[in-house]
Order: structure tokens, then sequence, then C-alpha cells
């Protein structure tokens, strides 16, 4: 079975964490989230992967190789120009012409039964299936109206309060049959959402829904990726230390799934569900509590707290220090006696210097470097960086 996968996008809604990566580069558990995406896939039987590539498509070619370390067959398709969703599809033709394929985003981060999603279109008379998903909120979406026949009845993108008349949201993810190619322009930008469908509904075409079940996210924020993380880290059923383990007067309570040569020094707790990457230092008295991922080569410094949050890798956390539900990215420092609320977004090689408060809901551009004793309140941007947030 053949599954298109779309990495075109760049990634402004989650920077600063996509200026030095694409989207699907993002770690998710200390694996960049396309690997966790594709391995789900080919379990499923979906083993013949079209890969449509427009930023930093180096970054995913490198992650995923041919495929063979996942069971799959990998093919990349370039872009030169930006081609919307439906459009990066038509670009990659040639090779999904021979039967029906599943279409996903590369950012999509999902447990969902997409063998069931995919048997259930062909069983339908519909050109394409749409998958939807119930969500509290659906005003970031695009929503359906359905029938009992599960016919899509309108669309509706990102209603405003007053236009909700459903919430069930597009997942971004399709079963198209080969002939949708009929009905994307070449080389145009065109997408799926906000061109296709409606122009198909007008044309009198029956388009199908699937009502998903399971978890989902588009990870198109800061709060929704670590909301995917914590369910990967659920999902860690038990303590797997792969190679040395050094530990002295600590615990570690698992499931936590531990690299070669970290140590964790006397009356540190560790606490799981947690994944704690190779070389990782933890000094005394430090307390990692449960849906922590912490990268490769981190240094944890005396009496420091870590409670739910995404360190990547190289980080030093100084003592004293309490990082809650953040995410801080690679290279980065953090002096001694900071508080990181909830929320905060820390990019690469920034330093903290001692006694910094970061207030949640902030997020701080690569390489700033923040005066000790310093209240951030607001974001705090580098003028080197693109400083949009807005779009894909």
């Amino acid at each position: 079975m053949k599954v298109c996968i779309m990495c075109g996008g760049e990634g402004t809604r989650l920077r600063p964490l996509t200026f030095g990566r694409p989207k699907p580069c993002i770690p998710i558990v200390n694996k960049p989230s396309i690997q966790h995406l594709v391995s789900h896939l080919a379990n499923l039987g979906f083993t013949d992967v079209v890969i449509t590539l427009g930023y930093m498509s180096e970054a995913i070619e490198e992650a995923l190789g041919d495929g063979s370390l996942f069971g799959v067959n990998v093919t990349y398709v370039h872009e030169k120009t930006k081609l919307g969703t439906a459009g990066s599809v038509k670009n990659a033709q040639k090779y999904l012409e021979e039967q029906p394929f599943l279409v996903v985003g590369g950012d999509h981060v999902v447990d969902l039964n997409l063998l069931e999603f995919y048997r259930e279109h062909l069983t339908n008379d519909s050109i394409t299936t749409i998958g939807l998903i119930s969500i509290d909120d659906p005003t970031e979406y695009g929503i359906a109206e359905i029938d009992a026949n599960y016919q899509i009845k309108r669309f509706k993108e990102k209603p405003s309060p007053g236009e909700i008349f459903s919430n069930l949201a597009s997942t971004g993810m399709y079963v198209c049959n080969p002939d949708i190619f009929d009905h994307i322009p070449t080389g145009e930008k065109f997408d799926f959402a906000r061109n296709l469908f409606p122009e198909l509904m007008e044309e009198g075409y029956v388009l199908k829904a699937w009502l998903a079940r399971g978890n989902w996210s588009d990870v198109g924020s800061p709060r929704s990726l670590r909301e995917a993380e914590r369910w990967k880290l659920q999902d860690i059923g038990f303590t797997n230390i792969s190679g040395d383990l050094y530990i002295k007067g600590a615990r570690v309570l698992g499931p936590a799934q531990i690299g070669s040569c970290v140590s964790v020094a006397a009356n540190s707790r560790v606490i799981g569900p947690v994944s704690i990457g190779a070389g990782t230092i933890i000094e005394e008295n430090v307390v990692i509590g449960p849906y922590t991922s912490i990268g490769e080569g981190c240094i944890i410094k005396n009496s420091a707290k870590v409670f739910s949050s995404s360190i990547y890798n190289r980080v030093v956390i100084g003592r004293d220090t309490t990082i809650s539900g953040s995410i801080i990215d690679n290279d980065t420092f953090i002096g001694s006696g900071c508080n990181i609320e909830h929320d905060t977004v820390i990019g690469p090689h920034v330093v903290l210097k001692s006694d910094v408060v970061v207030h949640s809901g902030t997020r701080l551009w690569p390489e700033v470097i923040i005066p000790e004793g310093t209240v951030v309140k607001e974001h705090v941007l580098n003028e080197d960086y693109d400083t949009r947030t807005e779009g894909s």
C-alpha cells in the first residue's frame, strides 16, 4: 500500500524550534517525529512511501535514508516552489497513479488505525475519503458536516464563533483515488481543503468521511508538541537501559528509556515515564518528574528540578533551577536559580544567566543572552532570524 507524506512546510508556528530543522525532524522522545510516523505506517502495511520535500529537505532524507531501517521503501520528490498541499501531491503523481493512496502530513503524530481508514475508502463510492476527528476547539481547523452515510455535506475552514456547525475537524489525512489528479492543476499552488474539496463538491462528486478514534496531532503549537510527546512517553512500557548506567544512592522509578553512559548522582530521583539520552549527567539532589524527555550530552546540576519538559541535546541546567512544562532546544545554557514556567520555548544556543524568571507562554529566539536577575514577560526575538510565527 502506498502513502504520500507531505513535508514541505517551514513550521513557522513552532519557531524558534524550526530554524535549525524542518518540522518533521523536531525530536519527540529523542528521535525525529517523522521516524515515529513512518514506523507506525510501516507496522500497518504502508511500505511504499512517497515523501514530498521543500524546506530543509536534507534533514528529512538523513532521518529516513532509503527507509530500509523502518521496513519501507522511500521515494523523495522535491518541489522547487511552494505548491500547497494538493499541488505537492500532484508533483509526485507519477509515483501514485496505480492505486488508491493515503495522504498524511509529515508533522502528524498519530496512533490511529490508518489501515482501517484505507480499507473503508476501498468500500465506498467516493473519489476521496477525509479523516475527521472530534476535538474540543475546532477554530484552528477546517470542520465538516456529515450525514448518516458519512457523506460530507459542507466544509468551513477555521470557523469563528457562530459559524461552528460541527466539532469534527479535518486531520489533513486523506485516502484518494488516482483520478483525483485530473482535478489538480500542474505547477500551481493548490490546497486540498481550500481549493480541491470545495470544487469537487460543487461539481457533484461524493466525498466521504472516516471518523478517527485515538490520538492525533499536527503539532501546530508548542503545547500540542508537548502533548504528542506525552503520548509517546506513555508508550514506554518498561525500563530499557542501552549501555552503562552509573547510579549511586539515587532512585529511578520507571518506566524509563535510558541511553548509554548516563550517570545519576546521590539522592536524585528520576520518575517515569521518562527518556534520557546518551552521555547525560544528572548531579546530586535532582528531581526529574514524569513525562520528561532529556536529550544527549546534557548536564543537570545539583538540586535542579525538571517536570514534564522536553530538553534537547547538550543543554546545561544550573543548580537550584526549576523547569516546568517547557521545551529547551540544543546547546542552551541555563544558569543557577532560574525558574522557567510552563509553555515556554527556548531556542538553541541561548544563555540565561543566574536568577532569571521566564513567564509562561514565552518564546526566546536563538542565540539571545538574558542578563542575571531578569524577569522575561514577553517573547525575546533575535533580528538575525525571521520573527514571524504565523503560517504553516
